[in-house]
């Protein structure tokens, strides 16, 4: 068999998961500090806020900033612990061990983003648990290897706690591994700037679609599953930007993706129709 390849202080993939151009972040409150300094502290931080509210973006923002590569993992129900961790593979005639996106981040001390953690399985994210204590190791079993993190890697979790069911949410066993960094909606005055900095909106405009989404984000007790993220409002600045009217870009972009339901979609018609003469 081939044999997994041993850490070291440098990785020739390094420069591919490097951020060269600053992503566009306003900060909300004091996120930027408290994630400096726990990664100097070589702590895991875990983002809790709802969809759409800037956590990828703040992660993007944050390795570009203190220089670290960063490997990006959607989470899903399909995701195994061999997804993250790597396998052997068969490669003209040799099995050759083949790192997964966890390992290749502990290798070369990047930042792991594993986005929507607690969509992976439960069993899976066990692994992560020797990466997130004092030990700072991940068990690679099939290799029987135990690999420590190289000093700059830092791991990295997100989820969105109000819209996970009792069966989807954080062992508490993973949870106390992390410092933990609230996300919200931004302040209106800072969600114009994104809007405007993000989509191409004018101030005027984009503090309408602001207002539209403050008056969605009400809407949680009539039953909407999840307000209006930022990231509706950059898209529906985006269709403006590109010709469509006003009140076809709010609700291609903001309301139709929200819910289904017809009586919720009316209401939110209306609040375009009062915005958006």
């Amino acid at each position: 068999m081939g044999e997994a390849p041993k850490p070291g202080q440098s990785h020739p993939l390094r420069e591919k998961f490097l951020i060269h151009r600053e992503p566009f972040y306003a900060p909300c409150g004091d996120e930027i500090r408290l994630f400096e300094t726990a990664c100097a502290a070589r702590l895991p931080v875990m983002l809790k806020g709802p969809t759409g509210c800037g956590k990828t973006r703040f992660v993007e923002h944050m390795a570009w900033r203190l220089k670290r590569p960063l490997v990006t993992v959607s989470c899903h129900e399909d995701l195994f612990a061999s997804d993250l961790v790597g396998r052997y593979l068969l490669t003209g005639g040799e099995t050759v061990w083949s790192d997964g996106p966890l390992t290749l981040a502990v290798r070369m001390g990047a930042i792991c983003y594993l986005d929507e953690i607690v969509e992976a399985r439960k069993d899976t994210t066990v692994v992560i648990h020797p990466l997130s204590d004092t030990r700072r190791t991940l068990c690679i079993d099939r290799a029987g290897e135990v690999l420590p993190a190289h000093p700059d890697f830092l791991l990295v979790i997100s989820y969105n706690p109000g819209y996970q069911s009792v069966l989807k949410d954080l062992k508490q066993s993973t949870r106390q591994r992390f410092c933990a960094i609230p996300f919200t909606y931004p302040a209106p005055e800072t969600e114009v700037l994104i809007v405007t900095g993000e989509g191409g909106a004018d101030p005027e405009t984009a503090a309408l679609l602001v207002t539209l989404a403050g008056k969605i984000r009400g809407m949680r007790e009539q039953g909407l599953a999840e307000g209006a993220g930022t990231r509706l409002l950059i898209h529906a600045a985006r269709l403006l930007a590109g010709g469509v009217p006003p009140k076809d870009a709010c609700r291609a972009a903001v309301c139709a993706p929200l819910t289904d339901d017809p009586d919720l979609l009316l209401a939110m018609d209306a609040l375009v129709d009062d915005l958006f003469p």
